[in-house]
């Protein structure tokens, strides 16, 4: 009777076990996201686009976690656009979303009129989500072209420049 009980103990506690290292390894996860290169290569896009139409600017490219990979500004850009072209690749990041497609719905008496008063949002064109085989992979901001519309179009060069080798949704 002692040893049907040891082997049930046994079994059981392999049981656990087993079902204890199956449950681990769900534990982590691995996420694709940008490599420095990659972000390099588009913010040096994205630059030479607003440097060839006039604009001068500074384009910022963020990893899936929000953190800069690259930063580039034209020497003439004013001082707020490093901060500007960071946080709009942060928020598109953050939103899911392109920041031009954000400050529509985030426009005052919209039901997400409120998203504009959280830390760090900016909620203006020329943030732009970098996608990459079903994921999301980074993001890109540009800011000092005169609209939001001219942003959005440097950071779509900066985007295409990488996207035959990211395979670019």
């Amino acid at each position: 009777m002692q040893s049907l009980a040891v082997g049930f103990v046994t079994t059981l506690l392999a049981g656990v076990l087993a079902a204890h290292a199956a449950h681990a390894e769900k534990l982590l996860a691995n996420y694709p996201s940008l490599t420095t290169a990659a972000a390099l290569q588009a913010a040096q896009a994205a630059l030479a686009r607003c440097d060839k139409d006039g604009y001068t600017t500074a384009v910022a490219v963020v990893d899936r976690g929000g953190h800069a990979l690259a930063l580039l500004r034209n020497g003439l850009a004013g001082a707020h656009t490093v901060n500007m072209a960071t946080g709009k690749a942060w928020t598109a990041l953050s939103f899911r979303t392109d920041t031009t497609e954000l400050a529509a719905s985030s426009q005052p008496g919209r039901a997400s009129s409120g998203i504009r008063d959280l830390p760090g949002v900016l909620a203006v064109g020329g943030g732009m989500m970098i996608r990459a085989k079903g994921s999301l992979v980074g993001a890109i901001g540009v800011s000092g072209a005169p609209t939001g519309d001219a942003d959005d179009a440097c950071a779509k060069a900066g985007i295409a420049a990488i996207g035959d080798a990211l395979e670019l949704e």
